[in-house]
Formats: structure tokens, C-alpha cells, sequence
């Protein structure tokens, strides 16, 4: 069963038409004309399905779903015109965050694909989402559709007589549907284009980096290399964190905007960034700052209860995923000055490494000394993505402006590799002191020595435009996106109270 009614049935729905005279019958011909023009037209002219029923409705394998009857809000017309407009752009590209709850799947991944599919003959779409059994569920609502008579008429196709699949239907036009899993593969099939809805499940996915990582690998390696040439995308969904897939996609920095966004896969994305409460001027539905989303059906008791936590409202409200607080650090506590307090220190550089050109992680070198009083200072923080070659270059070069007097602490990575790259740089830092060995214990264990430092207020900061990422990095830490400065500083302390430094005449220091 679908939400269709019926074949002949005629009782004033959008779902199946009956001609009983000449106006009815006029009327219905205009309602199928404009819907083939236009999909705020065709949105309104067939029954929208909606919440399921029947006897299978609490089971993935309902067929048979309640019409929505809510009219279509704003930000519903806004998704449906610029998804259709970017399936009519060669190479298009739409991202579309919204909260919760909001309509998004409905219009842009079950009543756009129906129109999609029908409006011309031997198209090719596929939708995917974080597992089967959703991507699934969306296909049976999107068939419900095709299955109603009004549909067909609009479009003059049906079913394909052998199409008993909800994840994977064709239609008598040549056109074809196909539901999965984002990491299920796709391999053997083609299309013109793909949407993507909802590629994280929830926020245990989102926090693991492997996770993340196998998401963003399937999108690069399946589904994007399923694409005909000049094939579009469209991305839809709440943001879970930094790093998921929209966050690997859009430029850093991105802060909210909607528009034409340069990105760093190197194509230009539409956003359409809904927040639940607006607080940007690029707001695609033109809403003033602290104006919340589709107001008629949402007041604002039920934005309330979300608004209470703000990591969850931050990113699947907001749009905006910040990592949490961690527990570990405390930079408030750290005193930025701009002047040393003291004419003897013992200072140290401890470094990260990384060895991709432009991308992925960071090489960091933290500079680090200890006062004559027993406080610390964080005097420079040296940090970009180089590769192997210019990398070790700076380093070498670093050492020089810090001077002989600051020690090196180079990581050593497991196996022979590691002990002959650590081979070369001491070589290339002949002339100053240079420790290495290899990490020992998790990232959290390491750093707790000087986060207990930092925490009870024993840790000082010079001032500098490198502040503000360090900070960030030491507030995120350990759940957000990188940690290389993190690492740099607890090889940096590890190496500074490994034994206790030689006293320097105050003649022999230079500026910091």
C-alpha cells in the first residue's frame, strides 16, 4: 500500500483525481500542468508522506504513510527551488544545515527525488545516508509518491513492472533510484546525481575519528567517483561536529554564512545554513538576528529545551559545532605578558610532526622554558603544514633564531623509519642539544603533567598572533580537530624536567 488512495478516487485530496465534468477536469489538467513546471507547484498538487501507519508502521518495512498537512513553510520552498536549480547546474553544489525536526528529508531527499525522476526520461540518482536501513526507509517514502495516480499523470510514466525494491526502483521513463548506506559502496552504479542525507547516525559516530575518517573516505572514494560527467551533489544535514563531512569540505574559518562558498575541495557550494535562531546577515530566508526558524510550527518552548545545552545547540541548532570544554586544560589560568619576568630561563623547543604539503595535520614546535621561581613560559609556537622537505628546513632554521642554548625535542616514530629520520634532523641540527624518543601512552596521559601545571596558574604566555589557535587547541583538547600544539608542548615540558638545567650567566641570554 502506498499514501495513494486509491485509482479513480476523488474525494478532494492531491492523491488521485477523478474527471466528473468539464471544470473538475479543467481544473485538474492546470494543477498537472503547473506541477510539471514548477516544484513548489508539484509539491503542492501530490500528498507528501509523512509519518507512517498501518499495521507495519513502527517496522522499516512500512508502505503506507500519512499525508503531511502542514502547507509548506518558507524555508520548505527555499530547499525545494535550490535543490531543483542545482540539478539543473552542471557540476552543482548545495549544502543544506537545518535543525532538527525541520523538514529537511522530506522535501529534499523524498519529494525532490520523485519530481527529479519523473520530470525526464533515463536520469540516474542516488541517495545515500549514514546507514541502509534510513536510506531505505526514504526510498519507500519517495516510491509511495510514484505509486500515486496523480504522479503518473503528471508524468506519464509508472513503476517498472520488475521494480519490488524500496532501496532500488526504476521507472517505465528509463529512469532509475537508488537508496544505500553512505558506507555500504556503490560500486557498478552510476548517476547524474547524488544526495547525501544525514551521513553521521549521532554523536558517538561523530566524536570518533575513525569514524569521521571512513565517512570522508567513502564520500571521496565511492560516491563522488560514481558522478557522470557534470553530475551535481547535494549534502543535507545538522552538523555534529568541526570535523565531520561538511566540516572537511567547507574553508576554515567558515563561521555560519550562507551563499556561494569557495571550498576546499576546490569547487564553489551554495549554503543554505538554517540556524534555528539566526545570528548571521547572510541568512538565506532574509531573518533578523534572533528570529527562530518556522515559527508557526515550532514556539519557542520547543527551541528552549535545546537552548540549555550548548554543545548540542551549537551544532545541531546552530550550525556551528564548537568542541565541548575539555576537562583537562584550563587556559584561563595562563597570564599573557609581554615582557619575560626574569633574566634566567631554561628554554626548550618541543615539536610535532607532520609531512603533507597544504593538508591534514600540522608540524608544531612549542617553545618552552622554565623560570628561576618554578613557573613556566610559553615563549613562541612555530606551526604549519609542510612537507617532509620545508619542514625540516624550519626546523633547522628555528633552532637557529632560539639559539644553542634551547634544547630540541624530536619524536621518534615506531620502526626504522623513525630512528633514521630522527638520524637526519640531528644530523641537520649539529651544534645544539637534541633529545628524541618515541611517544609513549595516549595523548591525554602525556599532556596531564603540564595541563596541571597550566590549571593551577604556574604557566605564563608570551603575547603573539599565534595566542588565539593555541588557546583554542588547549580548550578543545582532547575532542577537538587537531592537537599538535598540544603534543609540542607536553614533549616540550616532558624534555624540561627530565633532569635539572645547568644555571645560565645572565650575560650569555639573549631576547626571547
Amino acid at each position: 500500500m502506498s499514501c495513494w488512495r486509491g485509482p479513480d478516487a476523488m474525494k478532494g485530496e492531491r492523491g488521485g483525481p477523478q474527471a466528473v465534468g468539464p471544470d473538475a477536469a479543467a481544473a485538474e489538467l492546470l494543477v498537472r500542468r503547473r506541477a510539471r513546471a514548477n516544484i513548489l507547484d508539484y509539491a503542492n498538487a501530490i500528498e507528501v508522506p509523512g509519518r507512517p501507519v498501518g499495521e507495519n508502521a513502527d517496522t522499516d518495512e512500512c508502505e503506507q504513510f500519512e499525508p503531511v498537512s502542514a502547507p509548506l513553510a518558507a524555508h520548505h520552498r527555499l530547499i525545494l527551488e535550490r535543490v531543483e536549480a542545482t540539478s539543473r547546474t552542471p557540476h552543482g553544489r548545495l549544502m543544506i544545515f537545518t535543525p532538527p525536526g525541520a523538514g529537511k528529508s522530506t522535501y529534499a531527499s523524498v519529494v525532490f527525488p520523485s519530481y527529479y525522476l519523473g520530470a525526464a526520461p533515463d536520469r540516474r540518482l542516488i541517495l545515500a545516508s549514514y546507514g541502509d536501513a534510513l536510506a531505505s526507509r526514504m526510498g519507500r517514502r519517495t516510491r509511495s509518491i510514484v505509486r500515486q495516480q496523480r504522479w503518473q499523470r503528471i508524468w506519464h510514466t509508472e513503476l517498472a513492472a520488475d521494480s519490488h525494491a524500496a532501496h532500488a526502483f526504476a521507472l517505465a521513463n528509463g529512469s532509475e533510484y537508488l537508496a544505500c548506506g553512505l558506507l555500504s559502496g556503490v560500486t557498478g552504479n552510476r548517476c547524474g546525481g547524488l544526495v547525501i542525507d544525514d551521513p553521521m547516525r549521532g554523536r558517538e559516530q561523530a566524536d570518533s575519528e575513525v569514524v569521521r575518517d571512513k565517512v570522508f573516505d567513502a564520500y571521496e572514494d565511492d560516491l563522488k567517483t560514481r558522478l557522470m560527467p557534470g553530475g551535481w551533489i547535494v549534502y543535507i544535514g545538522t552538523r555534529w561536529h568541526e570535523d565531520d563531512l561538511a566540516g572537511r569540505i567547507l574553508p576554515e574559518g567558515w563561521a555560519g554564512e550562507s551563499g556561494m562558498i569557495a571550498c576546499r575541495d576546490g569547487n564553489t557550494w551554495e549554503v543554505l545554513c538554517l540556524q534555528a535562531r539566526c545570528e548571521s546577515d547572510t541568512d538565506p530566508l532574509g531573518r533578523a538576528a534572533g528570529e527562530y526558524l518556522w515559527p508557526e510550527w515550532f514556539d519557542a518552548r520547543h527551541w528552549a529545551q535545546y537552548e540549555a545545552n550548548p554543545r548540542t545547540w551549537a551544532s545541531l541548532y546552530q550550525q556551528r559545532p564548537v568542541p565541548p570544554e575539555g576537562d583537562l586544560f584550563r587556559p584561563e589560568q595562563i597570564a599573557i605578558v609581554d615582557i619575560v619576568p626574569s633574566t634566567w630561563i631554561d628554554w626548550v623547543r618541543g615539536w610535532d610532526l607532520a609531512s603533507v604539503e597544504g593538508d591534514g595535520d600540522w608540524t608544531a614546535g612549542a617553545k618552552l622554558g622554565r623560570l628561576a621561581d618554578g613557573r613556566y613560559v610559553i615563549g613562541d609556537m612555530t606551526r604549519g603544514r609542510w612537507g617532509p622537505d620545508r619542514r625540516d628546513a624550519i626546523i633547522a632554521a628555528t633552532a637557529a633564531l632560539d639559539s644553542a642554548r634551547t634544547r630540541v625535542g624530536l619524536p621518534q616514530d615506531p620502526g626504522q623509519a623513525g630512528k633514521t629520520q630522527v638520524l637526519y634532523l640531528t644530523r641537520e641540527l649539529e651544534g645544539y642539544r637534541v633529545a628524541s624518543s618515541p611517544e609513549t601512552g595516549d595523548k591525554v596521559t602525556r599532556a596531564e603533567p603540564f595541563a596541571a601545571q597550566v590549571n593551577v596558574g604556574n604557566v605564563l604566555m608570551l603575547r603573539g598572533d599565534w595566542n588565539a589557535a593555541l588557546i583554542a587547541e588547549l580548550r578543545g583538547f582532547p575532542f577537538g580537530t587537531h592537537d599538535d600544539q598540544v603534543d609540542a608542548l607536553s614533549r616540550a615540558f616532558a624534555l624540561l624536567i627530565a633532569r635539572r638545567p645547568m644555571r645560565i650567566s645572565d650575560a650569555a641570554l639573549t631576547a626571547v
